[in-house]
This record gives structure tokens, sequence and C-alpha cells, in this order.
């Protein structure tokens, strides 16, 4: 890329990371243009569509993700390494108000732009699972995507109420229970 180009991508990417934090992931495209100072071709070109621009802005967010659970991989509890890593995950889902949802959305869609930042989540986590699974504090029947979609369900939950600030640590402790062998 050009060097306009970079900073035109690095503009488009801190005014869009602002805006899905301040209106949610439907926030308006126009207006991150407009904040970024270019056009909304400029954004396109870019982006080819909302979803890329979502999972660029979630890249960062779901690196910290990967980075933590190779940290928590070598965790003397396997089981408190996996609760400490659904509670960050559910954290992430919900720093943008509509994350949940689109991530719920693309579980299955492997071609999804979004995609590029739930696969790796997806095998991360499932590290995490077989790890607390081993020893045997965790159901063998539980899968990973079950586990993601559950985090990414009481993320929403919380979002839908916010008046509520314990909802998703209720949740997450009652999905948890259900974990146990």
């Amino acid at each position: 890329m050009r060097a306009d180009a970079r900073r035109n991508y690095g503009r488009l990417l801190a005014e869009a990371r602002a805006s899905f934090a301040e209106h949610g992931t439907d926030a308006s495209l126009e207006d991150v243009a407009r904040r970024a100072g270019v056009g909304i071709g400029t954004l396109y070109r870019h982006f080819p569509n909302r979803q890329s621009l979502m999972s660029a802005v979630f890249e960062d967010a779901a690196g910290e993700l990967l980075a933590r659970s190779g940290e928590l991989l070598r965790a003397p509890q396997p089981c408190g390494a996996l609760v400490t890593w659904l509670r960050e995950t559910v954290t992430h889902a919900s720093e943008y108000r509509g994350l949940a949802r689109a991530l719920m959305a693309v579980a299955q869609d492997d071609s999804s732009a979004l995609a590029r930042c739930s696969g790796p989540i997806r095998e991360a986590g499932g590290a995490l699972l077989a790890r607390a699974q081993e020893s045997g504090e965790v159901r063998r029947d539980v899968e990973i995507g079950d586990l993601l979609q559950l985090t990414h369900a009481i993320a929403l939950a919380a979002e839908e109420n916010p008046d509520d600030p314990e909802l998703a640590d209720r949740l997450l402790r009652l999905t948890l229970r259900g974990l146990k062998p």
C-alpha cells in the first residue's frame, strides 16, 4: 500500500473502532468515512462490505484473546483457565454493541469476513476445552462451538439489559455449572 493508502486505512480502522464502540456495529459507514476524512468510496476500496470492516476492527481484540489463550494453556488449573478465557470472550464480545449478534450469525459460515476472527478463536478455545476435558473437570460431550455460541448469547443478553451489570457473570456461572461431569 502507498503511504497515503496506509494512513487512510489506519484512520478508517480507528474511526470504525470508535464508532462501533459508541453506536454499535450498525453505525453509519458514511459517518465512519467522514470522521476519517475520506470519501465512502475510499472506505469501500479498503473494506468491500460492513463485515470486512468489522473483521478488521475486531482482529486486534481477537489477537489479544488468542495470546491470552496461549498463556492460559500453561495455567495449572485447566478448568479455571477455560473459565477465565470464556469470561474474557464475553467481555470481548460485549465491547461493541452488535458484535455478539454478528458472531452468532457467522458461527457456521466459514466464507464470512468475520470467520478470519472466529476460526482462530474457535481453535484457541478448543485447545483450552480439550485440556479441561482431559483433566476430567469438564464433560467430554461439550463442544467449543456450543460454548462460543453461549458466550455470545450471554454477551447479547447483557447488551440488551444494560441496567443489570451483573447479568453476564450470573449467566456465565449458570452455564459453567452445566460443564461439570
